[in-house]
């Protein structure tokens, strides 16, 4: 049994973003997010849902803090939206953007759950994206006036604090593919966005130090996919080598710890990178605390030479979620345990990791054993990993609730507790009582 165990200060939490839950994205005095406006532009979302109600948190967070409580979570991490704060991105304060997250963090803390705050999780406010969005230098400067203004107004009860949110998905989802906010379809503006997310992050990394938190910590938290060669060729290796550099956390960690872009990132992609983007590098290597794992998939890569960095994805026949995608634990072994050869970080955390499946309510319960066997398989990993010298200290489940998937709309499902949209009735889900267990027993195995 014991070697079953996590270590007894392992952080059990589950994770949530503003504008999947809050709704209201406009109450109050809070002003418009790139993805209010993506997802009220007809085409950009299935069935052309919004956020506007989502899970009704902003008038329900008394309701879902006390379900967290319930289900026994000793942390949540959620975002803030920094056009309820700012409802311009700068200039002016919106005071009831502020009175809302008080009183969250007020009740987390009177449940004894530690809130773990992301800053930023691509609700961009509207005003800036009309100076730019990130593909503007001084975004650096207008986010680290917003952060540094949290810390201050937030750093006496929230010690734990996330820069960025997968700045790979904003980079390249957003502006390349253009299938999330802003909806833009250019390479160029796509490396621009990569580069003044990391000097966004480190001015905001320094601006921490500066406020001298208490006992606290700051990250970051990168979306990661196992890449592994379809063959053993010289080929497929490579083009697998290619794709972890450019959608894994070396595209990112690898300037924030060594001060440079990854060798294949300089070999394939310098042309796309700003104009003496150097210049940067050594401000961007600030220190950080912890980094933030997001895992959900793996995939095969093969040699493609029509595509972008030269590879493709191949089938290889795994079970796969509701999003297409397949379900490889094994994956999430080698992210987490590369992450701690390559770079060394003292915590990992990981900040996100989960699935959709097809779930249905019947007789008021929602049944969802393979939600329950996906999370023990990838928790089976992650203990594995901590027994191989990872530093790992937490993991939040995605996510608490059922909500607004971006493009996705309503249409997947990844919460242990269910939402009815039509009435907002929250059922928690038998892979929520599963959890519920598991942080009982510091285990996946009772």
């Amino acid at each position: 049994m014991s070697e079953k165990v996590f270590p007894k200060d392992f952080i059990w939490g589950a994770a949530t973003a503003s504008y999947q839950i809050e709704g209201s994205p406009l109450a109050d005095g809070a002003g418009p997010s790139i993805w209010h406006r993506f997802s009220h532009t007809s085409g950009n979302t299935y069935n052309g849902d919004t956020g506007d109600v989502a899970d009704d948190h902003y008038n329900r967070y008394k309701e879902d803090i006390a379900l967290m409580k319930e289900l026994g979570l000793k942390a949540y991490r959620f975002s803030i939206s920094w056009s309820r704060i700012f409802p311009n991105g700068k200039g002016k304060i919106n005071e009831k953007g502020i009175d809302f997250y008080n009183r969250l963090v007020d009740e987390l803390l009177k449940a004894n759950i530690t809130p773990f705050v992301t800053l930023y999780h691509w609700d961009l406010p509207a005003a800036l994206q009309d100076l730019g969005g990130w593909t503007n230098r001084d975004i650096a400067y207008w986010y680290t006036d917003y952060t540094d203004y949290m810390f201050q107004r937030f750093g006496d009860r929230v010690k734990n604090w996330i820069t960025l949110n997968e700045p790979w998905v904003m980079a390249f989802v957003g502006h390349f593919m253009g299938e999330h906010a802003p909806g833009m379809k250019d390479l160029y503006a796509s490396f621009s966005v990569v580069h003044n997310q990391l000097r966004a992050h480190s001015k905001t990394v320094k601006a921490f130090r500066e406020e001298n938190i208490k006992e606290g910590k700051i990250g970051i938290t990168l979306s990661n996919s196992s890449h592994d060669p379809a063959t053993d060729s010289q080929e497929d290796k490579e083009a697998a080598r290619l794709a972890h550099e450019w959608t894994n956390y070396p595209l990112f960690l690898n300037p924030i710890y060594k001060g440079e872009y990854p060798s294949g990132i300089k070999e394939h992609a310098s042309e796309f990178l700003p104009h003496n983007y150097e210049n940067d590098l050594e401000e961007i290597k600030e220190k950080i605390d912890f980094v933030g794992i997001n895992y959900y998939s793996g995939d095969l890569v093969k040699l493609d030479t029509k595509s972008f960095l030269g590879g493709k994805t191949v089938e290889r026949g795994l079970p796969k979620t509701e999003m297409g995608w397949e379900i490889y634990p094994e994956g999430f072994y080698k992210i987490l345990k590369g992450v701690q050869e390559e770079y060394n970080p003292k915590e990992v955390y990981v900040t996100e990791n989960g699935a959709a499946f097809d779930d249905k309510v019947v007789n008021q319960e929602v049944h969802d054993e393979k939600r329950i066997e996906y999370l023990k398989y990838h928790l089976e990993q992650a203990l594995r990993a901590i027994q191989n010298g990872v530093t790992l200290k937490g993991y939040f489940v995605w996510s608490l609730l059922d909500n607004f998937e971006w493009a996705w709309g309503y249409s997947k499902r990844f919460g242990i507790v269910y939402v009815d949209y039509k009435t907002q009735k929250r059922i928690i889900k038998d892979s929520g009582e599963w959890y519920s267990q598991v942080i009982k027993n510091n285990s996946f195995e009772f």
